[in-house]
């Protein structure tokens, strides 16, 4: 289980800029953002606002023009190519929309598929699949091929495939985004109980209400910068700047607190 508590990441000032059509398009203006560990964060924002961007730079997938990222206080940019893999390989794991597993393997060897990679012996790597293929309530499903299973099996595979090096990081990029209201409930419960069980740290990009709702922290990416999603939200405090805590978003909030209302209504009907 991973210790809670004190701060696991941190981004100051952190931008990045793209070239566009001859001039410069600043998607990430001067960031700043704390997560501390066995922390739940859904990071909300209107398509373009540049949550993806966000999440595949704390993923390491892409690097920022200026500004530090910090994960336990060691600034993870500033080794060679090949350290920068490795704290990947071994701290984060992902999941998106779209599951990408690998149709021609079972689920249990698609979920062993890190640990084969790493040249992790065999057994031992079927060992940790079971384990978390039952852990995500899949126990009777390690045989199965992603085309015997529904949409949201296979998701729950993808869960289990990015826990597999026991990462200290969950991003996950709208994992409920193709799913329909059940499937998704389902989803949030095993990212709910991932981290009361693991203390894993859970950061979710995420158009969905209700899974928003789940997390413990929800902010918003406005103009470049990270505010609440709730306008002096406390549960920010010490994750956003100060000066961002009560900041109003420039931009159309993607829902409003009542459309969370609506969707658990009709969840329930």
């Amino acid at each position: 289980m991973t210790e809670r508590g004190g701060v696991l990441i941190e981004l100051k000032k952190l931008r990045k800029v793209y070239d566009h059509r001859g001039g410069e398009l600043e998607v990430l203006a001067g960031m700043d953002l704390t997560i501390c560990r066995g922390d739940m964060v859904a990071i909300m924002g209107s398509s373009g606002a540049g949550k993806s961007t966000l999440l595949q730079i704390l993923g390491t997938l892409d690097t920022p023009t200026s500004g530090s990222y910090l994960f336990e206080g060691k600034e993870v940019f500033s080794g060679p190519a090949s350290a920068l893999a490795k704290f990947r390989n071994e701290q984060i794991g992902f999941v998106f929309q779209f599951h990408h597993l690998l149709p021609e393997f079972t689920a249990l060897e698609n979920v062993m598929m890190p640990g084969l990679i790493g040249r992790m012996k065999r057994q031992d790597a079927e060992e940790r699949g079971v384990e978390l293929l039952k852990m995500v309530g899949l126990g009777d499903r390690l045989k199965h091929q992603p085309g015997e299973l529904s949409g949201g099996e296979q998701q729950r595979v993808a869960i289990a495939r990015a826990l597999f090096m026991r990462p200290r990081l969950l991003l996950a990029d709208e994992p409920t985004g193709n799913l329909d209201l059940k499937t998704s409930s389902g989803i949030h419960d095993i990212l709910r109980d991932l981290n009361e069980r693991m203390g894993i740290t859970i950061l979710v990009v995420t158009h969905d209400p209700r899974l928003a709702e789940q997390m413990s922290v929800q902010l918003l990416v406005d103009d470049g910068h990270i505010i609440p999603y709730h306008q002096g939200d406390e549960r920010a405090r010490g994750r956003v700047s100060e000066e961002m805590l009560h900041k109003a978003p420039l931009s159309v909030r993607p829902f409003m607190s009542e459309d969370i209302s609506s969707a658990r209504e009709r969840s329930e009907e």
